[in-house]
């Protein structure tokens, strides 16, 4: 069937592998924020592969923009099966011993409060869709803690939280699940991870290798597909954290 598929930060990384890999005969919504002419290039693809895309424009760290995004879905598309919370990042890094108020609740506001306000928004487009589901972009940051990434770390936690507590208010009607990536080498890095820093975290994994944007987008397409699945966070991380 075709599915209606909404992916926040789609137009680099995570969110912009997703859209290529799920744009056969689906409908592509790609949200961005400052990067119109790579989100334009991401649904030229989406479009050549055989999928609908649309575009739209909005900052998710403010209510206004997680109210114009989901209008604009409901305008254009009238239902939703996917939401994607891929929309995130890490602003820039901070020591522990010098947190400030404004960039906790900068952190807070793009991580975790867009994806909280984006899911309840469109909750009355999910259930009009069929077999609907969430999945939200934790990160490995949460897991054994991040020294000067701690408040981003803290962001991606709360997600976790949030994604269990989502699962079971909305069951059975609407899954909700978690991906939680190790170090991919996407965009996200180039202004807050030097190159020496992405080799350590290379040298440290055990398949020895940083993980790439398809790999995570694999792991949401998995959870999109698998309908027994819910209230889970899938870790992508090359085995750089086990449980």
């Amino acid at each position: 069937m075709n599915k209606t598929i909404l992916i926040t930060g789609a137009s680099t990384g995570i969110g912009a592998a997703t859209a290529r890999l799920l744009a056969s005969g689906n409908t592509i919504v790609i949200h961005y924020h400052l990067s119109k002419e790579a989100a334009e290039g991401v649904a030229s693809d989406v479009r050549s592969a055989g999928g609908v895309a649309h575009l739209v424009q909005a900052d998710l760290s403010t209510e206004q923009g997680c109210r114009d995004t989901t209008d604009f879905v409901a305008d254009t598309c009238g239902r939703l099966e996917v939401l994607v919370n891929n929309a995130g990042g890490l602003i820039r890094r901070c020591a522990a011993d010098r947190l400030e108020w404004q960039l906790m609740l900068d952190i807070f506001s793009l991580n975790t409060f867009s994806t909280m306000m984006m899911s309840s928004l469109c909750i009355p487009l999910l259930e009009k869709g069929t077999d609907p589901c969430i999945v939200n972009l934790t990160s490995i940051a949460m897991r054994h803690g991040a020294p000067t990434a701690t408040i981003y770390g803290a962001s991606k936690g709360a997600l976790d939280v949030f994604t269990r507590g989502l699962a079971k208010e909305l069951a059975p009607r609407i899954r909700v699940n978690a991906v939680a990536p190790g170090v991919i080498e996407t965009p996200f890095h180039d202004q807050v991870t030097t190159a020496e820093r992405l080799e350590q975290f290379r040298s440290a994994t055990p398949l020895a290798r940083n993980g790439r944007a398809e790999d995570v987008a694999h792991g949401i397409a998995f959870l999109i597909e698998n309908q027994f699945t819910t209230g889970e966070t899938l870790d992508l991380n090359g085995g750089l954290f086990m449980r």
